[in-house]
């Protein structure tokens, strides 16, 4: 096996022909210039190339289940291993994972638990222990006098199955009835049993009345179902409630019995585990009064209540002026100024009293009465009731989660929570940072029986766990949504479970690990990665961060620039070679030649400013916060020290709420001032720009409109009497109804990956004929989709509206990006640069605050300087702008820095330092202080330290 990977003339996406030779069992980087083909020629070609060949090993019967990838635009690949993809997109957003589902953790939990777990009572919290078959019939014989029961024996409980033997050997056992999902039967009436269902099945073995000389019946009963079950017993009392005994675990005073202690009583996905009031998601969907009065300031009739639209029907019109008339108030005044009884009367009703009504017909004024339920009641009946999806996700918009109040979020029933493991229940270990967790394992202490029976269980928690903490990851709650991580986070989460399967043999590629990873979990990150390679498989990163780049074993830079300008191998070679590099630009920033430089003076606060008090959601410990306006701030920490929940959950939701009437629920906290100083929040995060790849970065930012238009200005689009609408591929007229505007054509291929061809009628233009034939300034309206943005910027250099978002998307770093590029393959931070774009192309008030969240993510360091230079022209026209980041360069240039600490989860929430960089840097406590001195040239502006 030849000791490199081969890749002769790749020429996927902007690759050039490139042809390299990539070190075997090496830690490689690749960087460059974002829109180079980093990602092109590592995931595209390299893992695309290798996963392909993996699935055609198979046979043609199992290719058909598997994803196949389009054969990438590339000559030959050598020397290729099995390639496994570690990617930032491939975090579940199902609301039943959690951060221990998806490590596979909680899997162990719930067998460790089912083996050496203690239950006890979950009414008197008594150890439950094994019931003998008096203490059963001493349990029954104390129903009522009367009470008609069936004594049952479950011989199948919640499986799948047609179950013919164990009827046929109930049968031949003289058994006459059976109990079949809650129904009796008798043996020769019993229904057929869909196979692909749970059922349970339980023998009739007796049916009796409670008296007085029952006690030897009952009795010989009990030892028979006992017999059948192995040790379970059920009884169901005639037309009321089961109730199940066990001659293992029962509790003594409260009769309550555990049926089975297995693995599924503590999934939450499973119906013997989950609670049965949020069927296991621990939260209820209800309906907010909050969102449901979205405007306050108007009357319940005439607009204060939008899922109506501006009036409510006639029917509860009438209703509503009759509470008022009944209950003597005014109910066209504004509803905040209603009393709060007056409120609670609109909104959950008049508990049942009923409303006195009058109409009015032949002349004559009728009464009637009607029961008003309530605004809230009355959608919570629309929404059970609804059978439109369309329906259902309207209302679904004033709704929140809320806890549930019968497992309080746990999840489970409340037999699987009172087994505990050293007091602990499974949701307590859940509850547990996987820091603390770890810390939780190492102490287990266990009897020598339980360490038999549980060893190997005990070993692959504490691996992962080990693992998980190894790559920076030790704040994680284990219970956390795994919704709610970040891409950084769930590609980290990845990489530690492959660690601990400790394959050899393989091609890791990674897409930058190091996002939302602060200095100090650098270091751990990177002995991961090293750890992987030398278990004797090649690691190969795209990244950009300066310490990773500098660890490699070899390193390609690829360029020069980006898009039509990059693709080809500018240097490869170790990290030194690559400094020493003459044409190398990232070797120009490795050696310091190129830089990002400090300001040579701050902006100083000018007595504006905005204030959060007691901050406390999540890990936040009661914070008050000062947001001078008119600065660029940047937000600093650990990870998982708070940063986020501070300044995304917390601040710029209340923003959004105060300023913009927008519906999104903050994180707890007792005031905000200084918002009168505002006039709107710009959140610009990394989520894609459209869902379809019909989306693209023209449509985005509102040139297509613009684009359209000119094209329908055009002399002979005049005289066709062509409008805007004919230069659109979205609709019809003007695009190609061959392929509906797409260009391409799917061909289903079966076992074999489906394949996109171009389409014959259109060659892939996406515009019939017709439409082609209307040029401008001798392009038609497909030439102007191929155009990078540098290029549109020549042809419509004469309209301003044009060159105005065009210099914005290349003053971002985005010259390079095609007008038509699908929004599908753009990355996050493409995405978010497109965003900021469209929003500095917007007049600016000089009132507004932005907030971005690590939006240095995908940028080289010339990117980052010009993200900078961006960031510094909002703040320039007066606004304000807050950045969540761990980049250096970043950090150095703001005007004032907030950073958060001392750790992560519980050991943060805390301010460690506020102030200018130099202060920060001052505070021997701040961990972000630490690595500022090593990149701050201090001067005379160096202010005094604020720690906290």
């Amino acid at each position: 096996m030849p000791n490199v990977i081969a890749v002769r003339g790749a020429r996927q996406h902007n690759l050039r022909d490139l042809s390299v030779d990539i070190p075997r069992d090496q830690f490689v980087v690749i960087t460059g210039l974002s829109g180079s083909g980093k990602s092109s020629l590592a995931f595209d070609t390299i893992y695309a190339e290798g996963q392909r060949r993996y699935v055609e090993s198979m046979s043609a019967y199992a290719r058909q289940f598997l994803e196949q990838m389009e054969k990438p635009d590339v000559d030959a690949i050598e020397g290729l291993s099995p390639a496994i993809a570690i990617e930032q997109k491939t975090v579940s957003r199902n609301p039943r994972s959690t951060v221990a589902t998806v490590t596979e953790l909680y899997d162990y939990f719930r067998v460790l638990f089912a083996r050496v777990g203690l239950p006890h009572c979950y009414q008197c919290g008594q150890p439950i222990r094994a019931q003998t078959v008096p203490q059963i019939v001493d349990r029954i014989v104390q129903f009522p006098e009367g009470t008609r029961f069936l004594v049952l024996a479950p011989v199948v409980r919640q499986r799948k199955g047609e179950f013919r033997r164990e009827i046929e050997q109930i049968r031949q056992q003289g058994f006459m009835r059976v109990r079949l999902d809650g129904e009796v039967y008798t043996l020769d009436e019993l229904p057929s049993i869909h196979p692909r269902r749970n059922h349970t099945i339980e023998i009739v073995v007796d049916r009796l009345v409670r008296r007085g000389d029952i006690m030897s019946r009952l009795t010989d009963s009990v030892e028979t179902a006992l017999q059948h079950t192995e040790g379970l017993l059920g009884v169901q009392i005639v037309d009321g409630e089961d109730y199940v005994f066990s001659e293992r675990f029962a509790c003594p005073d409260c009769g309550i019995s555990y049926a089975e202690i297995a693995p599924r009583l503590f999934s939450f996905n499973s119906p013997q585990g989950a609670c049965p009031a949020c069927d296991g998601l621990g939260a209820h969907l209800e309906f907010d009064p909050d969102l449901v009065i979205a405007d306050p300031t108007a009357s319940v009739l005439d607009g204060a209540v939008p899922v109506w639209g501006r009036r409510p029907p006639a029917l509860i019109q009438t209703l509503l002026q009759g509470v008022a008339a009944q209950y003597e108030f005014d109910i066209q005044q504004p509803f905040e100024d209603l009393s709060d009884d007056q409120q609670q009367l609109l909104l959950y009703g008049t508990n049942g009293e009923p409303v006195r009504l009058a109409y009015a017909m032949q002349g004559r004024t009728h009464t009637y009465e009607q029961p008003y339920d309530g605004i809230i009641p009355n959608l919570q009946q629309r929404y059970r009731e609804t059978e439109s999806s369309g329906v259902r996700e309207e209302l679904e918009r004033y709704m929140r989660p809320r806890q549930c109040t019968t497992c309080q979020g746990a999840r489970l029933r409340p037999e699987a929570l009172a087994v505990k493991l050293e007091g602990h229940s499974i949701s307590d270990v859940t509850a547990m940072s996987i820091e603390g967790a770890h810390a939780f394992f190492a102490g287990l202490t266990l009897t020598a029986f339980e360490r038999e029976i549980a060893s190997n269980v005990l070993d692959e928690i504490r691996a992962r766990l080990h693992f998980l903490n190894s790559v920076g990851l030790g704040y994680l709650t284990l219970g956390r949504a795994a919704g709610t991580l970040s891409g950084g986070e769930g590609q980290r989460i990845r990489l530690a479970t492959q660690i601990g399967s400790g394959l050899v043999g393989v091609l890791y590629i990674l897409d930058e690990p190091s996002i939302g990873l602060h200095q100090c979990d650098n270091e751990r990150l990177l002995e991961s990665l090293l750890r992987l390679r030398d278990l004797g498989n090649t690691v190969l990163v795209v990244e950009h961060d300066h310490e990773t780049i500098l660890a490699a074993d070899y390193v390609l830079d690829i360029g020069p620039g980006a898009g039509e300008h990059g693709g080809h191998l500018v240097a490869a070679g170790t990290p030194q070679e690559i400094v020493n590099h003459p044409e190398s630009l990232t070797g120009q920033y490795l050696s310091g030649a190129k830089q990002i430089q400090v300001p040579p003076q701050r902006r100083q606060p000018d007595g504006r400013c905005l204030r959060l008090l007691q901050a406390r959601a999540n890990n936040l410990k009661h914070l008050d916060v000062v947001f001078p306006l008119g600065l660029l701030i940047c937000v600093t920490g650990v990870s998982g020290s708070g940063k986020s929940t501070l300044v995304l959950d917390t601040l710029a939701k209340a923003l959004a709420r105060q300023l913009q009437r927008a519906r999104s629920l903050p994180g707890a906290y007792d005031a905000l001032e200084g918002t009168e100083q505002l006039d709107k929040v710009i959140h610009i995060d990394q989520a894609p720009i459209g869902r379809t790849p019909r989306s693209n970065p023209a449509t985005y930012t509102g040139m297509f409109d613009t684009i359209r238009g000119l094209f329908a200005q055009v002399p002979e689009a005049r005289m066709r009497g062509y409008k805007p609408g004919r230069f659109s591929f979205n609709t019809k007229g003007g695009r190609c109804e061959s392929c509906q505007g797409h260009g391409t054509l799917k061909i289903e291929m079966h076992f074999l990956s489906d394949v996109y061809v171009r389409c014959e009628v259109c060659r892939g233009q996406r515009f019939n004929r017709d439409t082609l034939e209307i040029r401008y300034r001798g392009k038609h309206i497909a030439d102007i989709l191929d155009l990078t943005v540098d290029e549109a910027l020549e042809v419509f250099a004469n309209v301003p509206v044009l060159r105005q978002k065009l210099t914005t998307l290349q003053d971002v770093g985005l010259g390079y990006m095609r007008l038509g590029q699908p929004a599908t393959t753009l990355s996050g931070g493409e995405a978010q640069r497109v965003k900021l774009s469209r929003e500095l192309s917007r007049r600016s008030t000089g009132r507004t605050i932005y907030i971005l969240d690590e939006p240095t993510t995908g940028l080289h360091f010339a990117d980052v300087q010009k993200l900078l230079d961006v960031l510094q022209r909002l703040v320039e026209g007066g606004n304000t702008v807050i950045v969540i980041e761990h980049n250096l360069d970043v950090i150095k240039t703001a005007d004032h820095v907030i950073d958060l600490g001392p750790d992560g989860g519980d050991g943060g929430g805390e301010i460690v330092a506020v102030g200018t960089p130099e202060a920060v840097a001052d505070v021997d406590a701040s961990r972000t202080g630490q690595f500022l001195r090593e990149v701050l040239q201090y001067g005379d502006t160096a202010a005094s330290a604020t720690p906290h």
